[in-house]
């Protein structure tokens, strides 16, 4: 019977991502007040696929804890989705919506793998969560961030510095740092100071001095994440900053000085590090070097093909021989015990999300926050190819994680500030819009009162 049961829910939860996904492009075109009811209908979609997942989990494993870990999710959703409408009612309810969802499907996943670190995540999506209220508030009423471009700058600089002094290696690389116990990724949040940093430096002059000075300073971030050979952060600082100088240039010169720039970058980098080399080399034939280098891209390949379009269902699939599934190859996963089919809307929830944020971006009038808002999308968007990418052998791996879904409490984190500084910025473009609605009022108002001279007759 259980089989049975997980057997059906393959089609189920891949009908209902679908329907998700389709609503989800379908509101980006519409207004705020066509928006509501399919809001609503793309809720019931979102809580649907969460308690699908978690009874076939818990069918098949037996352990009440995952009804203990679904109702604890229904709260934590719940609750963000109601004080998020009172606190902050102007907000992008769809946006939130993603969030959730790309949440849940980690979270879900996780629980099928580990459960203990799927507890671990929950938690600290209950932090982040907690954050996200103040965040937008700040990017809303604080006119002052951009004054402090060069202290973001600097911060982020010294914290990358500091891990490639004193970081712990993992995989070959320094990442991450450990202080009093607490180990965690700087290069997640430097991300962020680095995108406020290099709009703060592009937003007011774009001469070639200043485009000089900035091209160093993140060249400088890029070069230390090198010598950390943390490749997969160096490439999404190189990528983000790369968009923002075009956007804020709008010279094709620069973006294609970069390209080659990067290009020649990669070069050197394959001939320096014999780690890039390896990966290299597992992507162009993985199934030569399968013993070694390639056995992690392998795996994943005959995970992915194993699910085929619907997948194996949720317990049914043998992922524990990917290595580190949990973290970077945890799409492989996905796509193997859910479905090829439900895999691909992810994607497109991931791209829905990112056309939204840049299109916050494009409508801001304040070149500021609208570089800041692109450079955010940016790097959401990019760090999710990255690691997708890398997961089914489109492009080297990289080892960076899958926003929302991947474990890993720095890149949690990040991704949820992230997530609120964007909604700052919505909130802060709906202020624009109200601000220009009042002044045309007043204007329309002042012509209407204004006396109406009358022609002297002769």
């Amino acid at each position: 019977m259980v089989n049975v049961v997980t057997g059906l829910s393959r089609y189920a939860m891949a009908l209902l991502m679908a329907f998700y996904t389709l609503s989800g492009f379908q509101m980006v075109q519409k207004q705020e007040e066509e928006k509501r009811a399919a809001l609503w209908q793309q809720a019931f979609l979102l809580f649907s696929l969460l308690l699908m997942g978690d009874l076939i989990l818990y069918l098949n494993t037996g352990n009440e804890k995952v009804l203990y870990f679904c109702g604890a999710q229904v709260i934590l959703y719940l609750g963000f989705l109601i004080l998020q409408r009172v606190i902050y009612p102007g907000a992008d309810r769809l946006l939130n919506h993603n969030l959730l969802l790309l949440l849940s499907v980690g979270l879900l996943m996780l629980a099928r793998l580990s459960f203990d670190k799927a507890e671990r995540q929950l938690e600290l999506a209950v932090l982040a969560a907690g954050l996200t209220f103040l965040i937008p508030w700040v990017i809303r009423r604080s006119g002052r961030l951009r004054g402090y471009y060069w202290w973001y700058g600097a911060a982020g600089l010294g914290l990358l510095t500091a891990v490639l002094i004193a970081g712990s290696l993992s995989f070959g690389a320094k990442l991450a740092i450990t202080i009093h116990g607490i180990t965690f990724q700087p290069s997640e949040f430097v991300k962020i100071l680095f995108v406020f940093f290099a709009a703060g430096m592009l937003y007011e002059r774009q001469d070639f001095r200043r485009v000089v000075i900035t091209t160093c300073a993140a060249a400088a971030h890029v070069l230390v994440l090198v010598l950390s050979k943390d490749l997969g952060g160096a490439l999404i600082f190189f990528v983000t900053y790369l968009v923002m100088l075009y956007l804020a240039t709008r010279q094709p010169f620069y973006f294609l000085a970069g390209l080659l720039a990067g290009s020649a970058a990669a070069w050197t980098a394959w001939k320096l590090f014999s780690h890039v080399q390896t990966r290299v080399q597992a992507w162009s034939d993985p199934f030569s070097v399968i013993e070694h280098g390639g056995y992690q891209v392998t795996q994943s390949l005959f995970a992915i093909g194993t699910g085929s379009w619907f997948g194996l269902g949720l317990g049914q699939g043998m992922p524990y021989k990917i290595p580190v599934v949990e973290e970077d190859f945890i799409f492989a996963a996905v796509a193997e015990e859910l479905g090829i089919l439900f895999a691909v809307f992810l994607i497109f929830v991931y791209l829905c999300s990112f056309y939204m944020v840049f299109n916050i971006a494009m409508c801001l009038k304040d070149a500021y926050y609208r570089l800041v808002a692109a450079g955010l999308g940016t790097l959401f968007i990019f760090q999710a190819f990255l690691s997708i990418g890398g997961v089914i052998k489109f492009i080297p791996s990289t080892g960076v994680t899958l926003p929302f879904i991947s474990y890993g409490g720095s890149s949690l984190l990040s991704m949820f500030a992230i997530w609120a500084i964007v909604q700052g910025m919505y909130l802060k473009r709906s202020d624009e819009v109200a601000e220009y609605e009042k002044d045309t009022k007043k204007e329309k108002n002042k012509k209407a009162k204004k006396p109406v001279k009358k022609s002297k007759q002769p």
